[in-house]
């Protein structure tokens, strides 16, 4: 039952995090999220066999055997394409913000539950809340990291140079492996990223009983 819990709002969070790329580029002109079917909160489209099932069933394994790591997951990104676009340098940056501004609504949401409910954060219900706030601020963190492909990449690019945008967007193949050479090299960032992210729930009263 927890598993279930757990891969649904990661599953949901994640799906809203790409149809908002998708539902602010089509405002903006490109259609092609919609024509591939992939503007709907269905699950299915979205799946990605890797991310959305195996990493996040295995991190929960690990969890369940003791061994403590943070459970995420990823969705099929929705294609957009940027030349439909009607000013793509510019709402290039809308589309990439689209994402991590529907996850940081999602805390927002979240947030207000607890208030306005008067939900106590202790219960499970409160836990679970807290939880999907906890997974949708690290949505949002993660992908504001100014590295290609990660939405914050995007943003970037919008307010570059049309020669060092181009030479910026060169790196989107190699996006991952400098990611995880960042994390090598730097093993204190993740660290210090996840402190940040908790001390953020803890400041909105998010309580989370796997970081004490």
């Amino acid at each position: 039952m927890i598993f279930l819990i757990v891969l649904t709002i990661i599953l949901f969070s994640v799906i809203i995090h790409e149809c908002a790329h998708g539902w602010v580029a089509e405002r903006y002109g490109d259609p092609t999220a919609r024509l591939s079917g992939r503007l709907t909160l269905n699950p299915l489209p979205h799946i990605d066999p890797i991310g959305t099932l195996l990493l996040p069933a295995i991190l929960f394994w690990l969890n369940l055997k003791g061994i403590p790591v943070i459970i995420f997951g990823w969705a099929k990104p929705v294609p957009v394409n940027f030349r439909n676009l009607r000013n793509p340098k510019e709402d290039m940056m809308k589309v990439g913000a689209a994402g991590p501004l529907s996850n940081i609504l999602l805390v927002l949401f979240a947030v207000m539950i607890l208030k306005v409910a008067k939900v106590s954060p202790y219960s499970l219900l409160g836990q679970i809340i807290g939880f999907g706030a906890f997974i949708n601020l690290i949505l949002a963190t993660f992908n504001l990291i100014p590295i290609p492909p990660l939405d914050g990449s995007r943003i970037v690019m919008g307010v570059l140079p049309p020669r060092m945008a181009y030479n910026y967007s060169r790196l989107e193949p190699y996006g991952i492996f400098i990611i995880i050479g960042a994390l090598l090299v730097l093993p204190g960032l993740l660290g210090s990223l996840f402190k940040l992210i908790i001390d953020i729930c803890k400041l909105l009263g998010i309580y989370l009983p796997f970081f004490k």
